[in-house]
This record gives structure tokens, sequence and C-alpha cells, in this order.
């Protein structure tokens, strides 16, 4: 069913891309030949900051943060069981800060450009046919890195840098249990090694849905636990934010339905709900998704 195979290709558009994505693969490969091209953007802010020990009101420095990006995603199908994706985004970070503050710190309250570009290939070994429906088995390795010319070492600046300059390495297990009448369920663990001294994370998602000829929804709740790094503005804080640690859960809901002749609409909203050293951040993002 083609839903299925567009399907997957909303999870690199519908969360904001910084560093509280959803895991970057889902449980429908695309088969031999056959992919989707989607055109996204993706719009999220927050005024609200989880620190250590508790939630803090108003961004430092800035205020608030709005971030807003467009996304070219590609994925396609090698074999039946192996498809590569592509992921290149542009962001613009946005801060509020007063003409005051950012004439005494010699600040901006923007920052733009390219981000980083990721690559994946992944594999689905094992599909297993149990009672009404197909349990299939699927891993992923990927990597992530700086193509822009971005700074991420600029002090408090850096709340609004639009990336961590860090190179990934990131690999993912799925399991996903998809019934005949269209109702999945997903279960993903994954673990993101980085480089430039950012603290490598475990990732982790649960996903339910619903596939069929007219529309594709899902709900999902996603995590980042982080290892070893520093806090925001505590001992041994040295103004790096990426060697920050950086935890998050996230909610949030994607839907896509489909127009003619390949075209088909997509949408979703998320919101961080906990975390540490990051922004409480609501957001929501639009795509266009060609399908061949």
């Amino acid at each position: 069913m083609k839903l299925f195979k567009i399907a997957f290709a909303l999870v690199a558009v519908a969360a904001p891309i910084l560093l509280k994505a959803q895991s970057p693969i889902g449980g429908f490969m695309q088969g031999k030949g056959k992919g989707n091209v989607v055109l996204s953007y993706n719009a999220e802010s927050y005024t609200d900051v989880y620190l250590v020990p508790e939630k803090v009101a108003g961004v430092p420095v800035f205020n608030k943060v709005k971030t807003n990006s467009f996304s070219l995603f590609t994925t396609v199908g090698i074999t039946n069981k192996l498809d590569v994706q592509l992921n290149v985004p542009y962001i613009k970070s946005t801060g509020e800060a007063s003409q005051q503050v950012l004439t005494n710190l010699n600040y901006q309250n923007e920052r733009s450009g390219l981000q980083d570009v990721s690559v994946y290939l992944k594999y689905n070994p094992i599909n297993k046919r149990i009672g009404k429906g197909n349990l299939a088995f699927i891993g992923s390795i990927g990597l992530q890195a700086p193509i822009g010319d971005y700074r991420a070492d600029e002090g408090l600046q850096s709340i609004i840098a639009i990336g961590n300059r860090a190179t990934q390495f990131n690999t993912f297990i799925l399991t996903q249990y998809k019934m005949d009448n269209g109702v999945f369920f997903n279960g993903n663990l994954g673990y993101s090694l980085r480089s430039n001294d950012v603290p490598g994370a475990f990732i982790s998602e649960l996903k339910a849905g619903y596939a069929g000829k007219k529309f594709y929804t899902d709900v999902f709740a996603a995590s980042q636990l982080s290892g070893e790094g520093t806090d925001i503005l505590k001992e041994g804080f040295d103004g790096v934010f990426p060697k920050t640690k950086v935890n998050y859960n996230k909610i949030g809901l994607n839907l896509y339905v489909p127009i003619k002749s390949g075209f088909g609409l997509a949408g979703g909203f998320s919101s961080v709900v906990g975390g540490r050293n990051n922004g409480a951040s609501t957001g929501g993002y639009g795509a266009l998704i060609y399908s061949f």
C-alpha cells in the first residue's frame, strides 16, 4: 500500500530539526526502485527552559526563541529490504533580546544557514506473519555531518545556534507490528555517537498509528537521554553549549493525505513536555510529498 511507503518519510520532517527530533527511521520499507521526495516547512518556539533543577520562565538573554526550517528529504528503495535516505535542512533561529542587551553584549537576534546533511541506510532482514498482521525487525545506520559554516562556540549567543557542529554516527533498531486493518505499533531504540565533546545519547520512540486507503496518522512519544555532560550555568559549564547534557521527552502527532498523481500533503504537531538543558518548545510542520 502506497501510504505505508510514504508514512515513514514523515519522521524526517515531523519534528524540529535541532536536538529534539523524532527517530529518523520508521517501520515501512519503500520497495525496490520506489521512494519519496519531501519538501517541508517547520516552525517551533519556546519561552521556558528546562534547566537544573527546575523549569525556568524566560530564555536567558533572548527571552524567546523561534526556529523556522526548510528541509529537502528523499528516500529510495535499493532493494525490497534496503533503503537509503538523505536529508538537508536550512534553519533560521531568532531571539527576542532587547536592543540594549544586544548592544551591551555585542550579540545578534538571528542565526541562519544550512545545518547538517544526514544519510541513512535502513535494512529489513526479518518479516514474520503473526495472527492478523506482520511483525518486522529493522536496523539502520546513519551519518550526520555539518555542511554549513554556522558556529556553536559563541558563548550565550549560541543559545540561538542552529546546530552543535558535531559529526554523528547513529544506529537504530526498530520493531513494528502492522495489522491487516492498517493499525500499527512501533518501538524504536538507538544510540548517537557524537564528536567535538558533544555527549552521546540514547534515543527512543514509541508510536501507534493507522495507514489506510484515504489517510495516514500516528501519535508518538520520543525521548533522548544524554551521557556525561555539563549543565547550563552550573559548575563545570564553560559557556560551550554543545557540551551540555541534553535530555528531552516529547509527544506529537502526524497526518498524511494523498492528493493526486503521487502527490500528498502532510502536517503535524509536537511539544517537549520534559527535559534538561533545552527549551520547552512547541511547534508544527507542513510538507508536500511526491511518491514514485
